[in-house]
């Protein structure tokens, strides 16, 4: 039997990296938000899952090291170069600022010279999380990112929120 999550209730998700996979994910939140199921539109083979439908889940947080990123509505951020993703949506102000995140091993050695690092400190990811309720951190790092990806697992934890690492980086 399937529990029913209340109507009001948002999945907020926290997102790491604002690069192309990120730019999917969000322009797809916008394109399917009110999809249905018993119409499933193409591309998307259950418009619920879990008692959550697309229209439930909310970006709270965002971080990135991009210069041009960094201090950007994320609706913006996820069209700034280097991102090549064709646009398939538009994607409304959504009034979450990406947020300077720590470089770390997050930035390779093809992308140094496409990137300007921005010169704004590093946020409190912790502090952070927790103020935007953030119920879910989703990383879209760069491959081989490790020790990124263990500090925002275990700011994630110090948060008290669920981590999703899409990147293939060993994580227990």
């Amino acid at each position: 039997m399937q529990t029913a999550v209340p109507q009001s209730r948002n999945l907020r998700v926290g997102i790491v990296g604002i690069g192309n996979c990120a730019s999917s994910f969000i322009q797809g939140l916008s394109h399917y938000r009110d999809a249905r199921d018993n119409e499933p539109p193409p591309g998307l083979p259950r418009p619920e899952l879990g008692g959550y439908r697309v229209g439930d889940v909310a970006i709270s947080a965002a971080f990135d090291i991009n210069a041009a990123k960094v201090g950007r509505d994320v609706s913006e951020a996820i069209f700034v170069r280097p991102n090549n993703t064709s646009r398939f949506a538009e994607v409304a102000p959504i009034g979450v600022k990406v947020r300077r995140g720590p470089t770390l091993d997050g930035l390779g050695r093809y992308m140094r010279g496409e990137i300007e690092e921005s010169s704004e400190p590093a946020a409190d990811v912790t502090q952070v999380l927790r103020d935007s309720r953030t119920d879910v951190l989703v990383s879209y790092l760069p491959v081989g990112s490790q020790k990124a990806t263990e500090f925002y697992a275990e700011r994630a934890l110090e948060a008290r929120c669920a981590f999703v690492n899409c990147i293939p980086v060993f994580i227990a």
